[in-house]
């Protein structure tokens, strides 16, 4: 005898029809009492009457459904989720499948896979807490949010990285990213010079309150404060001054959550990526992200509320590369020469001055290592000033000479990355380049005083006694 297992509704079904052929209730009555239709009822008697308990078990029961994945494709899907793609998540595991390895399940398939397996999704949920959502601002280009961020993006194949990324509030899209060793004032000149190149100059531009943004000596004024205090910025501030590009700070990470969440997603998918890939150097990873970024754009990228595009264009007279880089302003010495760090650039004469000796001018150090003087707005001829005496002296007596490095951009970035000078030629909080010190500090003898306790100095007879 074959025995069926029904369920609770099903054994109401049976009672209620035994009624009906007992003739407690009408066929009308059951068909209330169970929510069908007096058609339903009659089918369901005519194949009791035949069939007995077993028509009332649902027909697929104890059947595998036809869009079943079949066993192979499960294993496949399981051995990839472990091997090659392992660290995945759930949906870039899905999109991943589908690319490279041509088998279209759905996320919600992936999902149920794994769960059989015992593989968890690699990231962890934090519990639930009420915030507000803003809302996105209406059209393209009005808010870019920048930020950076150190992880280990090659793993363990390369040096660990910064990424420098923007992300557009009302897309979603990542309009300029690239990758750097620090976080650092020059990447995020680069950045900007991406960006306006690019896509234009948006409205206002979204940070965290990072010095390379706000002076150390600004960072606890109030809003009023810093719309007043105008003799000490950033050389980041100033280029997006010039470019009239609004500078807003946030008070936490919470804030600007776009492009925090946007790290978070490229943690999971640009660092498998970049090892499928097989990306091991800062050049090759830059190289990669143009394409990557164009597939990111194209699948999580939103409509805008309103159409058109905020981002304006730059003007034809604009030279994005004399605002793009480090501004510093020297005063030139007797000799026409001009310190920047430890090197010195001799200033030509010029077509209508024949010296510029003790007048204030303006030290450009572009972002592709070229260096510009520049006196009232006219570019002046320069060269390498010849090695002052003391560097030649030591050299004749077989001392060895303080290093002197090209005058390249790495060079001089060192020097001017962290201690930027104010557009103004204030620099009231960071130390200036050009006065970097190159003797060696003197270092007190076992015996100085400084290295004595207090108890063992022998004290001087004083003579009133």
């Amino acid at each position: 005898m074959e025995y069926v297992t029904l369920t609770r509704k099903e054994q109401t079904r049976v009672k209620l029809l035994n009624e009906v052929n007992e003739g407690v209730l009408t066929a009308e009555e059951a068909a209330g009492l169970l929510g069908v239709s007096l058609r339903q009822v009659r089918r369901l008697l005519a194949a009791y009457r035949t069939e007995g308990v077993a028509a009332m078990a649902h027909g697929n029961r104890g059947r595998q459904p036809a869009h079943r994945i079949d066993p192979a494709t499960r294993q496949r899907v399981r051995a990839l989720a472990g091997g090659r793609y392992a660290g995945c998540n759930q949906h870039h595991l899905t999109d991943l499948l589908a690319e490279r390895e041509g088998i279209g399940v759905s996320r919600s398939t992936v999902r149920r896979i794994l769960q059989e397996e015992g593989i968890t999704s690699p990231r962890t949920h934090r519990v639930a807490t009420h915030r507000s959502r803003r809302e996105r601002y209406p059209k393209e280009g009005m808010l870019v949010q920048i930020d950076g961020s150190p992880h280990a993006w090659l793993g363990d194949r390369g040096p660990r990285l910064c990424l420098i990324s923007s992300v557009d509030d009302a897309t979603g899209t990542v309009p300029a990213a690239l990758f750097r060793e620090h976080e650092d004032s020059q990447g995020y000149l680069l950045l900007l010079r991406q960006l306006v190149t690019t896509v234009g100059r948006p409205i206002a531009v979204y940070h965290d309150r990072h010095s390379i943004f706000i002076p150390p000596s600004q960072q606890k004024l109030t809003v009023e404060e810093q719309l007043v205090a105008t003799n000490a910025t950033t050389q980041v501030h100033r280029a997006l001054a010039a470019l009239d590009i609004r500078s807003i700070s946030a008070h936490s990470p919470q804030a600007k959550g776009r492009i925090e969440r946007l790290f978070g997603t490229f943690q999971d998918r640009l660092v498998t990526e970049l090892r499928l890939a097989e990306i091991t150097t800062l050049a090759e990873a830059n190289r990669f992200l143009a394409p990557f970024l164009a597939r990111y754009n194209q699948q999580f990228g939103v409509p805008a509320r309103e159409s058109g595009r905020a981002y304006r264009a730059l003007e034809a007279d604009c030279d994005v590369e004399q605002i793009c880089c480090f501004v510093y302003y020297r005063t030139v010495g007797t000799d026409n020469t001009v310190r920047l760090g430890t090197h010195r650039i001799q200033l030509q004469p010029g077509p209508g001055r024949m010296s510029y000796a003790k007048t204030r001018v303006e030290v450009q150090e572009r972002l592709d290592g070229a260096v510009a003087v520049y006196f009232q707005g006219q570019c002046l001829a320069t060269q390498v000033a010849p090695e002052e005496a003391p560097v030649l002296r030591a050299r004749t007596v077989g001392r060895p000479a303080p290093p002197q490095p090209e005058m390249t951009l790495p060079a001089l970035a060192v020097e001017g990355v962290g201690m930027l000078a104010a557009h103004t030629g204030v620099s009231a909080t960071m130390d200036d380049p050009g006065r970097q010190h190159t003797h060696a500090p003197r270092v007190p003898g076992p015996n100085h005083p400084f290295r004595l306790s207090y108890k063992t100095i022998r004290r001087t007879e004083s003579l009133d006694d």
